[in-house]
C-alpha cells in the first residue's frame, strides 16, 4: 500500500467550446482572450498571436481538431486527450458544470445529468456529518467526496483508490483535491490500494464515518459482500454514520433490488440501515 502523491498538472485544459472560443477570438483579430483554462475553476487571460498563444508565461500552438466530450492537456508536445488505455479505456469527461466526470469503457462513473458531480457529492457527504471526524473514503475516484469532507471541516480523511489510471486522472483534474495542497492541511491521506484488502490493517472503531462509493456490483462484488460489511462495522465506532452509494439499477432488467440487498446485509453486520438519496444511509448500532 503506497501513499500516492504525484504533482498536480498545472498547464491548460481544453474542451471543444474553449478551443472554439480561442480560435474565434484569434480570427476576430483580438490580442487576448479571457476565459477558463482549468475547467471553470477560474478565469484567466491568454495572449493571442498569429502562430500560437501564451498563458502563464508559456507558449502553446493552436490546437488541431478537438473532439466533443473530451478534455485535452498539454503533454509537452501536443494537446492530448486525458485518457488512458490499459485493459479498460479510462477518460476524463467534461460536464456543463465545470467539474468533470470520468468514464470506464464508456460507462459514466458519476451522476451528472441534473447537477454538478461536486454538488452531488456534497449532499451525500452531508449525510455523514463529517465536521471534526475521521472519515474512511473507500473508493476515492476523482476525490469529490474527499474534497467535500475537507470543505466541511473533517479532521482526517483516509482515502483508497486501487486503479492507477484513476489516480492519474486526479493529477490532471483541477477539481480533485491534492493531499499536499495547503487547503488540505495534511488532513487527506490518499493510498493506492484495494480497500477490500487494506481494510484489514485499519484498527477497530478508529473511524467516525464512512463514505462507500464502489463500482457497480457486477464489477466489484467483493465491495458488497457480507465479509466486507463486517469489516466496515469493525472499523467504525458505535453511532458512526455511513453513506453507501448503490445507484438505482433498473429492477425490471436486473431482477435485483441492490439497495435493499445492501441494507439487509448492513443490518446483519450491525448497522441500522435506511434508503437515502441514491444509496443507503447506515448507523453503527
Amino acid at each position: 500500500m503506497e501513499n500516492h502523491v504525484v504533482p498536480h498538472y498545472s498547464g491548460p485544459l481544453l474542451t471543444h467550446p474553449t478551443a472554439e472560443a480561442l480560435q474565434q477570438a484569434r480570427k476576430a483579430g483580438a490580442g487576448a482572450w479571457t476565459g477558463s483554462l482549468d475547467l471553470g475553476r477560474s478565469n484567466d487571460v491568454a495572449a493571442l498571436g498569429d502562430e500560437g498563444w501564451s498563458w502563464k508565461g508559456q507558449r502553446y500552438p493552436y490546437p488541431g481538431k478537438i473532439k466533443d466530450r473530451t478534455i485535452y492537456y498539454w503533454d509537452g508536445d501536443e494537446f492530448a486527450p486525458v485518457s488512458r488505455f490499459s485493459g479498460s479505456l479510462i477518460k476524463l469527461v467534461p460536464t456543463e458544470w465545470g467539474a468533470p466526470t470520468f468514464e470506464i469503457d464508456g460507462i459514466k462513473m458519476l451522476p451528472t445529468s441534473k447537477e454538478s458531480p461536486v454538488d452531488d457529492a456534497r449532499r451525500k457527504v452531508a449525510l455523514v456529518e463529517p465536521r471534526g471526524k475521521v472519515v474512511l473514503d473507500t473508493c476515492g475516484g476523482l476525490g469529490y467526496f474527499a474534497a467535500c469532507c475537507l470543505e466541511a471541516g473533517a479532521a482526517r480523511i483516509q482515502s483508497f483508490e486501487k486503479n492507477p489510471d484513476v489516480l492519474w486522472l486526479r493529477t490532471i483534474n483541477p477539481w480533485s483535491p491534492h493531499p499536499d495542497a495547503p487547503a488540505a492541511g495534511g488532513r487527506l491521506q490518499l493510498a493506492h490500494a484495494d480497500v477490500s484488502q487494506a481494510i484489514a490493517d485499519i484498527a477497530d472503531a478508529s473511524v467516525d464515518a464512512v463514505l462507500h462509493d464502489p463500482p457497480r456490483f457486477g464489477i466489484a462484488g467483493e465491495l458488497y459482500s457480507q465479509v466486507f460489511y463486517d469489516q466496515l462495522a469493525r472499523v467504525i465506532r458505535r453511532g458512526g454514520r455511513m453513506f453507501h452509494y448503490t445507484g438505482s439499477p433498473n429492477k425490471l432488467t436486473s431482477d435485483r433490488d441492490v439497495p435493499r440487498e445492501v441494507a439487509r446485509r448492513l443490518e446483519k453486520a450491525g448497522f441500522k440501515a435506511q434508503l437515502a438519496l441514491d444509496g443507503v444511509l447506515a448507523l453503527r448500532r
